[in-house]
């Protein structure tokens, strides 16, 4: 289904556009950061939080790193509180995941991955792969709102396309 290198590279571009976004948020004043924006989070500040809490909780059932703050998807948006620790956690997790996927090897992605799911209620049990191209999928979607509220509070944004990472 996927490879190392399809992993590596979007460990790539997943840190490449969360430098972008931040960088697009960071001139709003926090007022901004935190208005609710009709997105399914909220705000910029609640999404970016929920974002940093997915990773963490994946990368943690992946390759057993620290778990999250929080204990819950509902909690997520609060898994930093403010925007400075939010910015500082940022990078650290980006580069956990690169650390990670630099070491994968095909048979890393092989096999069933079995976690408690808080959002099912249960157990549940899918392919490695498919829940490794959900982690990068999640984070798409998710940047994608921020991008939209981004836009609509007026702020700057660059280029969001794969095949113009830089």
């Amino acid at each position: 289904m996927i490879t190392p290198d399809y992993v590596r590279l979007m460990a790539r571009y997943n840190a490449w556009q969360n430098i972008s976004i931040l960088a697009a948020a960071a001139p709003l004043d926090e007022a901004a950061r935190l208005a609710d924006r009709g997105a399914f989070f909220g705000s910029i500040f609640a999404t970016l939080n929920h974002l940093l809490w997915a990773d963490r909780i994946w990368l943690s059932r992946f390759a057993g790193t620290p778990a999250p703050v929080q204990p819950s998807i509902a909690d997520s948006i609060r898994e930093t509180d403010d925007w400075a620790a939010l910015t500082s956690a940022r990078p650290p997790q980006d580069a956990a995941i690169s650390q990670w996927a630099e070491t994968l090897q095909p048979a890393d992605l092989g096999g069933d991955l079995t976690w408690y799911s808080g959002a099912a209620g249960r157990e549940v049990t899918k392919p490695r792969a498919l829940t490794v191209v959900h982690f990068f999928n999640h984070q798409t979607h998710h940047r994608g709102q921020v991008h939209a509220m981004l836009t609509a509070a007026g702020a700057r944004t660059t280029a969001t396309d794969l095949a113009f990472m830089t």
